[in-house]
């Protein structure tokens, strides 16, 4: 039987794997900053997502500003046929030039809003999004919580079903919670960066929790090595600043080091690392959906054959903590 989850009070039942579109939507840019990973093959993308759609993965999550609407499109193609059987997620707030592939800023006006939705569901193909999510991190909680009127007339609309927060802040989630259409808050949340605040907040909520960088932005692959080097059309090449795990295009030494002390626990049983990873989440939670990225079809069957597996063990779990418990780090951002 397919391993589900339940996308918080919605009654949405999706994969308990998503897929995230964020590579897909290939390179983009804030000024000379790179924001996405690199080139994109959009045959393979479409190919990748068929091939998700065939492992049982039914939730794709992405956002309008991703190869500035690009990715939307690339997944809007290949769910062409399919809109009944999966739940889509995406993303507004940040504002961009899609002629030239730039970020331009943010805008969190209930005007926006309102053409975002529609210019979403253009790209995508679709007459509604499952999941809306609100993609600035550290909007002011008065600004955000004065888009929840205009969320709430999109639902009435039928243009969206529920809408959530794609934020790490516990006050910020527990905000939108107060909105009766809220089902779901997307954050930053991996077997090297615990996120206990916001868990709590979907706990108390019965909100889902949609987990970005489960695989800590390709770390958990276990492809990287000490020395390894990313291109300078991939965000991880130039790191940003809220970018903890590469630095100087190099995968950070510290973060290697805590690669290494889960890695025999993590593989154990059969379990490729990320495979690992992705059963620490599962088992962290049973809110958990990890929306690991994929851009090819070998990715995706790595990443769905974690459904297989299902949660890690309690004994692994706890091994991983006790290893873990002085490596902690504080909380990472991402788009």
């Amino acid at each position: 039987m397919a391993m589900t989850r339940t996308l918080g009070r919605s009654g949405i039942e999706v994969s308990a794997l998503g897929m995230g579109c964020w590579a897909i939507g290939g390179p983009f840019w804030g000024g000379t900053q790179p924001l996405g990973w690199g080139e994109v093959d959009d045959e393979e993308s479409v190919r990748a997502i068929h091939r998700a759609l065939d492992l049982g993965v039914t939730f794709f999550d992405t956002a309008d500003v991703y190869g500035t609407g690009h990715s939307e499109r690339v997944l809007g193609r290949a769910l062409a046929g399919h809109r009944d059987r999966v739940v889509i997620a995406t993303k507004w707030g940040n504002t961009y030039d899609e002629s030239t592939r730039q970020l331009t800023g943010s805008d969190a006006s209930p005007e926006y809003l309102r053409a975002a939705v529609d210019r979403s569901l253009r790209r995508l193909g679709t007459d509604f999004i499952d999941l809306y999510q609100l993609h600035l991190n550290d909007l002011p909680i008065p600004v955000a919580e004065g888009l929840l009127d205009t969320l709430e007339d999109l639902v009435q609309a039928g243009k969206i079903r529920w809408y959530g927060w794609s934020t790490d802040y516990a006050d910020r989630a527990t905000a939108y919670a107060r909105g009766p259409h809220c089902t779901a808050i997307q954050h930053a949340f991996s077997v090297l960066h615990d996120s206990a605040e916001v868990l709590a907040v979907c706990d108390a909520y019965d909100l889902g929790s949609v987990n970005r960088g489960p695989l800590a932005m390709g770390l958990l692959t276990g492809k990287f090595t000490a020395t390894s080097t990313l291109g300078p059309d991939d965000v991880r090449g130039i790191a940003p600043d809220w970018l903890r795990y590469f630095r100087d295009g190099r995968p950070a030494p510290e973060w290697l080091d805590r690669v290494a002390a889960v890695r025999e626990v993590l593989t154990s049983g059969g379990r490729t690392l990320a495979q690992g990873a992705l059963g620490w989440l599962w088992a962290r939670s049973d809110r958990t959906v990890p929306i690991p990225g994929c851009r090819t079809v070998a990715q995706v069957e790595e990443n769905a054959g974690a459904l297989a597996f299902g949660p890690l063990p309690a004994a692994e779990f706890a091994e991983v903590e006790r290893l873990l418990a002085d490596l902690r780090a504080e909380p990472a951002g991402a788009l």
